[in-house]
């Protein structure tokens, strides 16, 4: 296949925060967006159910989109679904993990936090990261769930409520030697601003984008070029996307048909 955009996909707009990155790696690139926004939350639901649908809406969005490259810019897609969508799909599939790795070889207390969805935080795979990489380093895992819809209210042109993102960041700042947070969840880079804002101190915060753009820019072959929006697709219709796809470079949404 060639010719074709490289499709990010997402539960929700958590995507669009790799879709920049992606468009500073490549800015020439055609891209495409999709999210099963009408499952939203991914987080709380149950695996085997979600590595089903995550082949299914992925599979749909594939097709629809004629994309040459798929971005899964999910955590908990990836560390569910990757291997079953690679073994799926005829085109190159890039992962989102979180940045454990760069954190603990950044953090200079030797302590760092991982905000995730509760899904992410308690998975396998994330734990087998920390023992990889970060076995010499404290790491204090915290759930944030409903950070994924304040997210989802700011690109909907709602402000995020303060209180929420200051109880869902709590439980980082017991320890005042605590100095890096990863955002293992690709919707809370959208918040970084926020999330700054509520810290009692300087943090540095990690996420994947860029090692996602890196990746994607290595794999990725027959992009077509950019030729204005890029199209989007939507399992569920909502107004509220139109204007934040926009603010990315998306055409207003087309309801993906499922089989």
């Amino acid at each position: 296949m060639s010719g074709g955009p490289i499709l990010v996909f997402d539960s929700g707009v958590g995507g669009l925060s790799v879709v920049t990155a992606l468009r500073h790696q490549l800015p020439e690139a055609a891209l495409a967006y999709a999210c099963d926004n009408a499952m939203l939350p991914y987080g709380l639901r149950e695996d085997d159910w979600l590595v089903a649908r995550i082949l299914r809406v992925c599979e749909a969005a594939v097709s629809a989109s004629r994309c040459v490259t798929l971005v899964v810019a999910c955590n908990t897609a990836s560390t569910l679904a990757l291997d079953a969508l690679r073994s799926r799909l005829a085109i190159p599939v890039v992962g989102t993990v979180p940045a454990i790795k760069p954190a603990a070889a950044s953090s200079r207390s030797g302590h760092f936090g991982l905000l995730a969805t509760s899904a992410t935080v308690a998975r396998p795979y994330t734990l087998g990261l920390i023992e990889a990489f970060a076995a010499h380093c404290r790491v204090t895992r915290v759930a944030a769930d409903e950070l994924v819809r304040e997210a989802e209210r700011w690109l909907a042109g709602e402000a995020p409520d303060p209180a929420v993102i200051r109880r869902a960041l709590a439980p980082l700042w017991e320890d005042p030697l605590l100095d890096t947070v990863v955002l293992g969840c690709t919707h809370f880079p959208l918040l970084r601003d926020f999330l700054a804002a509520a810290a009692p101190r300087e943090i540095a915060w990690i996420d994947s984008s860029e090692a996602i753009a890196r990746r994607t820019a290595q794999v990725a072959r027959g992009v077509a070029p950019r030729r204005g929006p890029g199209e989007s697709h939507v399992t569920a219709l909502d107004p509220r996307l139109t204007a934040g796809l926009a603010r990315f470079g998306f055409a207003e949404p087309r309801l993906l048909v499922l089989d």
